[in-house]
């Protein structure tokens, strides 16, 4: 019953509604799974464990500290762990290499968003001018129907609404996701370098720098 009615709204919207009600199906899955995996990915974060790593390294303590680490699901103990099982070799190379993959996986999805909130405007505007087009060449016409020219700015209307309102459910979720991965770029580079002065990883004098796993995940707006 439900889905007829779905079906019917969007024939009245004419043609170019496809094209839409495929936009909103994939903004209703991104967010949601992107909503999930938050979620869950809140619930695996350790601080306890993460304070425990730190005060083993401050003993200099890397082999109980890396086996602290071992295991964890919290995305910057695991780049830490990533970081100490490198420690006879690059452990600034392999702590880039562990946010990267972190920063991969949480800005998943973001570019479809963002191309949703820009792409979902326009093909309501191009409902509309659509739309308009149908209604003047009724009114242009030999018979005049009130029905057609109606059905033509309905149309209009309809492919307007739903374009805003697709951008408009996926810009508010993309800003806070966009945010989320900017905390934890923030708290990788962080634990990056505290790593880095406290095993003495830098002995070439160069600081541990998470530019070339930022570069690895979206950027959002581009």
């Amino acid at each position: 019953m439900l889905a007829n009615i779905v079906l019917q709204f969007f024939n009245k919207g004419g043609p170019v509604m496809w094209p839409i009600l495929i936009s909103a199906l994939v903004a209703v899955a991104v967010v949601g799974e992107r909503t999930f995996w938050w979620i869950r990915e809140r619930g695996r974060r350790e601080p306890q464990k993460m304070e425990q790593v730190l005060a083993a390294l401050e003993n200099s303590d890397i082999a109980t500290a890396t086996k602290i680490a071992e295991g964890s699901e919290d995305p910057v103990i695991r780049m830490i762990h990533r970081g100490l099982s490198h420690v006879h070799t690059s452990i600034p190379g392999a702590l880039q290499l562990a946010a990267g993959s972190e920063l991969k996986r949480a800005g998943r999805f973001l570019n479809v968003m963002d191309t949703l909130v820009t792409l979902a405007p326009l093909l309501g505007l191009l409902g509309t001018v659509t739309g308009l087009m149908r209604a003047f060449l009724n009114v242009g016409s030999a018979e005049l129907s009130v029905v057609a020219v109606t059905g033509g700015i309905g149309e209009a209307l309809i492919a307007t609404a739903c374009g805003l309102g697709i951008a408009i459910f996926s810009l508010i979720p993309f800003n806070v996701f966009s945010s989320k991965v900017a905390q934890l770029q923030y708290e990788l580079e962080t634990a990056a370098t505290n790593i880095e002065v406290m095993v003495g990883g830098g002995k070439s004098g160069e600081p541990v720098s998470l530019q070339t796993a930022a570069q690895s995940r979206p950027v959002p707006g581009h």
